[in-house]
């Protein structure tokens, strides 16, 4: 038997792990649904996607859970992005508000419209961007706002509309992390002006690569097929392009599994939403823990869960902490994003067309990236626990993840 003293040691130390089974792997995710249509598929005498059987599905079914008029299905959700930022008519030199914390598909498609990012800092516990700085970093050339519902939380979409529609910006929703979300009733993606979603391997629904992107704006939404198709009119067959596109064309292979993904959608956002929630109620009030900040009128459905550490309370620092965790049987990692996306090389060096930014260079942008600071997101990448969450875990694992962080807190808080 155990005695009570070896039980409160932490793993490390010898004493009995919080949970005794490893966190399953999700697995299993594509299935009879997916082969029935990959093999329809098969049998077409075309994998285009105009037309295409399966595409045609795919967007029946998204429309069932984003009723938005205009769809375009495309290769990923950084071309989603890109098409959006096109349709949203970027310029050189103009200046689109985005988020640090984020990846660099968010961002990919400003700078090859030649559009700057201009980075604004997020909330210091939904990590999402906040109104507030949004506000203070628009200028004379701010076009848009390209936000992100980072972890399948919802940012303030609201408010951001408000704002956008008041200065007259094209408000962008980077939906990538966020199948199934909810701001205040609403899906994400159905707020913005444009909405653009995401098909990767590692995101809530896939089909490997591939994403969507949506609006129903009556300037933006129509522009959305030419823009991801190279300028081409599929509608009036017209292969006289008036715009510089790019081919981000999906394939019917890929429709068919993301129309079989989508099928599932329900069933996953409700999984995630209920674990992630029940850990946030495990995590309240723990000292040195914040826990991930959703507000009452969201639906968030956890692409992965991110607390702070708060060296400050503790004995030890957040590596060490982390190390404990992972000792008790807990999948967590220390950090999210090595650093905000204004300090990758690539922004700190200006260096996005070989080597130069001829934005810059010409004078069309006096942005240094060197000079940039988001206090709140640096604070978070600093202190930040990632904790891996999906739809195969069970209840039990949750509970041990409570009870392992409670174990190692109390042990550590000074």
């Amino acid at each position: 038997m155990i005695s009570p003293e070896t039980k409160s040691l932490l793993a490390f130390e010898g004493g009995t792990p919080e949970i005794t089974e490893t966190p399953s792997e999700l697995t299993g995710r594509w299935g009879e649904a997916d082969r029935l249509l990959v093999e329809a598929a098969l049998r077409q005498d075309s994998l285009f996607y105009w037309q295409g059987p399966q595409t045609k599905l795919l967007v029946e079914r998204f429309q069932k859970h984003y009723p938005l008029k205009h769809v375009m299905p495309c290769s990923s959700g950084t071309a989603a992005l890109h098409i959006a930022v096109a349709a949203a008519g970027i310029k050189p030199g103009d200046e689109v508000i985005v988020p640090p914390i984020t990846d660099m598909g968010s961002v990919i498609g400003i700078l090859f419209q030649l559009g700057v990012p201009v980075f604004a800092d997020v909330e210091p516990h939904t990590y999402n961007l906040d109104p507030v700085d949004v506000r203070r970093k628009v200028t004379s050339k701010t076009r848009a706002i390209l936000t992100v519902h980072l972890a399948g939380n919802a940012c303030r979409v609201e408010e951001l509309r408000v704002l956008a529609d008041e200065l007259g910006l094209v408000l962008i929703e980077d939906c990538a992390q966020a199948w199934g979300s909810l701001a205040q009733g609403r899906p994400v993606g159905t707020i913005g002006h444009i909405g653009c979603f995401s098909f990767n391997d590692f995101k809530h629904l896939s089909c490997g690569d591939g994403g969507i992107v949506a609006s129903s704006d009556p300037t933006f939404g129509p522009k959305l097929q030419g823009f991801g198709d190279k300028g081409y009119n599929r509608v009036t067959s017209s292969k006289s392009p008036s715009i510089l596109a790019t081919n981000y064309r999906i394939t019917e292979l890929q429709s068919a599994v993301a129309a079989a993904q989508l099928e599932r959608i329900g069933m996953i956002a409700r999984r995630r939403n209920k674990l992630g929630s029940r850990l946030g109620e495990l995590l309240k009030d723990m000292p040195g823990i914040h826990p991930h900040e959703v507000t009452a009128d969201t639906f968030c459905t956890y692409w992965f869960y991110l607390l702070r550490f708060d060296e400050a309370v503790m004995n030890c620092d957040r590596a060490r902490f982390v190390k404990a965790l992972q000792a008790e049987g807990a999948d967590a990692h220390e950090g999210y994003l090595a650093s905000p996306l204004y300090k990758y090389d690539v922004f700190r060096n200006h260096s996005f067309f070989a080597g130069e930014w001829p934005l810059r260079t010409s004078g069309m942008t006096d942005m240094n990236y060197r000079d940039v600071c988001c206090p709140n997101a640096e604070a978070v990448l600093q202190t930040c626990i990632f904790v891996k969450l999906h739809e195969q875990m069970d209840d039990e694992y949750i509970e041990g993840l409570g009870r392992a962080f409670r174990k190692v807190a109390a042990h550590f808080v000074k």
